[in-house]
């Protein structure tokens, strides 16, 4: 009488875990997806970030595609000193379309490209290891539908389980 109720339970949890799957839109082109994005909020339970987070300002992802497909981002931004902090990656192409890996010497890191309008923001869902964060881009700064642009990033966030004191949005940063 007890194994039917544990089954339900079982099909029950699996299907709660099945819900909150973070897939990439369908049709994602990342030819479309290239060029110039601002950096306008993250939501991670990640400590270094929540610990961080008043240091972080916004900055500039451009992104690229290789011949191969691959992805490849570089990232700068403006420190208090002036000085120019900038990071560069590939993210290695998956079969299925929007979904890239970036493997480094200390982990890999998965990155989804949930939802992206091409010409207006872009909500991105990353992992490493254990660690989820999502981020959120903009072609522009002065966007008319920003409102509801970080309301669509705070639902992407609560879905993939950050707590609402950790998602920011981040401060101008230099003439951006």
């Amino acid at each position: 009488a007890m194994t039917p109720l544990l089954v339900l339970l079982g099909a029950a949890l699996c299907s709660l875990t099945m819900s909150t799957e973070i897939v990439p839109q369908p049709g994602f082109d990342l030819k479309e997806a290239e060029g110039k994005w601002y950096l306008i909020g993250f939501a991670t339970n990640s400590r270094w970030y929540i610990n961080n987070r008043d240091k972080i300002k916004m900055g500039i992802a451009t992104l690229t595609s290789t011949a191969e497909g691959h992805m490849r981002v570089s990232y700068a931004s403006l420190n208090k000193d002036g000085s120019c902090s900038r990071k560069k990656y590939r993210a290695n192409k998956t079969d299925i379309p929007g979904k890239f890996v970036f493997v480094s010497r200390r982990n890999e890191k998965h990155t989804i490209m949930v939802e992206i309008k091409y010409d207006n923001f872009a909500l991105i869902y990353d992992m490493k290891k254990k660690k989820k964060g999502c981020y959120i881009l903009c072609r522009r700064i002065f966007s008319s539908r920003l409102i509801l642009l970080k309301e669509k990033f705070r639902q992407l966030a609560y879905r993939v389980g950050t707590l609402t004191e950790n998602i920011f949005f981040l401060p101008k940063n230099g003439t951006f």
